[in-house]
């Protein structure tokens, strides 16, 4: 069981989350960001965008893993968000997008940055994990998930 509590509070998990489009998705993510983690909204926006411009960081089966560097940071912090609708991420397998798991890390921490991308990649591609995820009736459930325990509220 991957426990995520060291990169992911209890607040920074939303559920539910009601968003048209990826542009409104990150608007969301970083003024989560500015309000949990204490980072700048806007240097957020513009690092996931420049990222996207490489390709998508929608890596198939609903799971995205949007990340940047970001100047500041103490070390690696995330976000995690489920959506009440899946949004058009131009994800590898063209499907809608209904899981995010935002990374944010200092710039000169890239060997952190890539292990916590690679963990988190790793447990989002276990489609047991994923479907609990996605079945965790609240906030509080799905941080139990997240965060190495299991959610005693999924449907």
């Amino acid at each position: 069981m991957e426990d995520f509590s060291d990169i992911l509070a209890p607040g920074a998990v939303l559920a539910e989350l009601a968003v048209p489009n990826k542009k409104t998705l990150f608007q969301h993510l970083a003024n989560s960001a500015e309000q949990i983690i204490g980072v700048d909204q806007k240097l957020v926006i513009d690092r996931l965008v420049d990222r996207e411009r490489l390709g998508s960081t929608g890596f198939g089966a609903g799971v995205a893993i949007p990340h940047g560097k970001i100047e500041g940071l103490p070390k690696v912090r995330a976000l995690f968000a489920r959506l009440a609708q899946p949004i058009d991420f131009q994800a590898i397998d063209s499907m809608p997008v209904d899981l995010v798991f935002l990374l944010l890390s200092p710039p000169e921490n890239g060997v952190e940055h890539l292990k916590a991308l690679a963990r988190v990649s790793r447990r989002l591609r276990d489609r047991a994990f994923v479907a609990k995820l996605r079945g965790a009736v609240s906030q509080d459930a799905l941080y139990a998930l997240l965060a190495g325990g299991e959610a005693r509220n999924v449907a």
